[in-house]
């Protein structure tokens, strides 16, 4: 006989219990997400287990960087988090906008069964981005090289260091985006968000148990192996796996038209590394290595909130992807305002939490590093600003509104740059906080107009989306 959640909750549940009708929603829910076939289903599970793995890896990173902290102290602390921050945004602009272009454009191909596309694009975002993080990793070694004596000496080695993990972080990211464009999340943010950070610690807490310096560029040597090994290993699984999903057979390349695409993407991502990480670069050129580790370290635990964000962008993109190519304008406005929920809330209950626990939560990185709590309060209300709308960025971008998106972004980036400029030297890093907070807050909005102006679409938590005929507006 089949049992259906209401009977288990009628089973363990005393009769009456409020409760009751409650749990046995959230069951049939968590049924429909599990068993579902459907698109949304499909999508919801995928948001859940990246959810999942972000929470795993959000712990794993903290920790990590907790270890770090201790053992190197707040000045190496400080040298290695401003050069492996550079080095992974350098390393994710590098792939020039492929490793998103790949999400919008593998479903749709799939869909419409244009197979020798898809293998044409996957080969084509994997070169793009090692020959262009190649180029730029040598270009900035021949800088270092020739104008290396201009730099803080305790920068340069851990920058060369960096340089070399260019090729594969950018690899990395392609190879993720083509996980995520199949539906396979495991596969597409394991390698990055579990098993690299682990072989950092692993590495560098071997080396400094082998005679080697607790030092930034011992960690930054770490990391570059770690990199490597993680990508080179999940090129190999995704390789088998997309042999067994797509025959071999020949490719057909549209590479003007993916450029055309993926430049506006490139500048999408740009803009948005930029305005989530510059106030970390900023505070290293402006103040001294240990101040870069305390701002860090007051980032790093406020981004226990953003991995919210994070899984349901990873979840819903390939989604909003799906139903753009379908043309259902009522299932999009149904799903973007669902999004925007599904981001909200959970973001404003575990932020509340970290903020609670802050003070604790920074002790554990060493002494000194609690002066940072003040700064998350500024960072929170930027995070709940941005999570207000959910992943608005990524709905654009897959509905062909790229252009614009960029635009956006090259406006908060720059309110972001200027507010750098201007309060870093006169409050320091709570200086650095109000920018970012600022930028994330001029970010959301205009996203949130440019939603509703271009695709008639109300993306927010308020969202009861009365939705018009089909169509938007051209441009």
């Amino acid at each position: 006989m089949r049992t259906t959640s209401g009977n288990l909750v009628d089973g363990l549940l005393p009769a009456g219990a409020t409760i009751r009708a409650a749990a046995g929603r959230i069951l049939d829910a968590a049924g429909r997400i599990i068993r579902g076939a459907d698109g949304q289903s499909e999508a919801q599970r995928m948001s859940l287990i990246a959810f999942l793995i972000r929470i795993v890896s959000a712990g794993i990173a903290f920790l990590s960087q907790i270890i770090l902290a201790r053992i190197m102290g707040p000045f190496e602390y400080g040298i290695f988090v401003f050069v492996w921050v550079m080095a992974v945004i350098a390393g994710n602009l590098s792939c020039l906008g492929f490793h998103t272009a790949i999400i919008r454009f593998l479903p749709q191909y799939r869909a419409q069964g244009e197979i020798a596309h898809i293998r044409g694009i996957t080969i084509t975002a994997r070169v793009v981005a090692l020959a262009s993080a190649t180029t730029l990793a040598v270009l900035g070694m021949a800088f270092l090289f020739f104008m290396g004596e201009r730099l803080e000496g305790y920068y340069v080695i851990p920058l060369f260091l960096g340089a070399f993990t260019l090729p594969m972080i950018a690899l990395g990211d392609v190879l993720d985006g083509t996980a995520r464009a199949n539906n396979w999340p495991v596969h597409a943010l394991s390698p990055t968000f579990l098993v690299r950070p682990v072989l950092i610690l692993a590495v560098t807490v071997s080396a400094i148990l082998m005679g080697f310096g607790a030092s930034a560029t011992t960690a930054l040597s770490a990391a570059l192996i770690a990199t490597y090994l993680t990508t080179l290993t999940q090129l190999g699984l995704l390789g088998w796996r997309l042999h067994r999903r797509y025959d071999a057979g020949p490719r057909k390349i549209r590479f003007s038209y993916w450029v055309a695409v993926a430049l506006p993407i490139f500048l999408i991502e740009s803009f948005y590394f930029l305005l989530t990480n510059f106030d970390v670069i900023m505070v290293g050129f402006f103040l001294e290595p240990d101040q870069v580790a305390t701002y860090f370290a007051a980032a790093k635990t406020m981004a226990l909130v953003h991995f919210v964000y994070f899984a349901v962008k990873a979840g819903m993109t390939p989604r909003f992807s799906t139903l753009v190519a379908e043309a259902d304008q009522a299932g999009l406005a149904a799903f973007a305002a669902d999004t925007a929920r599904w981001t909200f809330w959970p973001s404003l209950v575990i932020g509340g939490g970290v903020l609670a626990l802050g003070p604790f939560l920074l002790s554990l990185f060493g002494p000194g590093f609690s002066a940072g709590y003040p700064l998350m309060f500024i960072l929170f209300a930027g995070i709940l600003a941005k999570a207000f709308i959910g992943p608005g960025e990524a709905l654009l971008t897959m509905a062909g509104e790229q252009k614009i998106c960029a635009g956006v972004y090259v406006l908060a980036l720059a309110v972001n740059i200027s507010g750098n400029l201007l309060l870093i030297p006169a409050l320091g890093l709570t200086g650095a906080a109000l920018a970012t907070m600022t930028a994330m807050m001029v970010e959301t909005t205009l996203l949130f107009f440019v939603i509703r102006r271009r695709l008639h679409i109300t993306m927010s938590i308020l969202s009861r989306p009365a939705v018009p005929a089909l169509g938007r507006e051209a441009g």
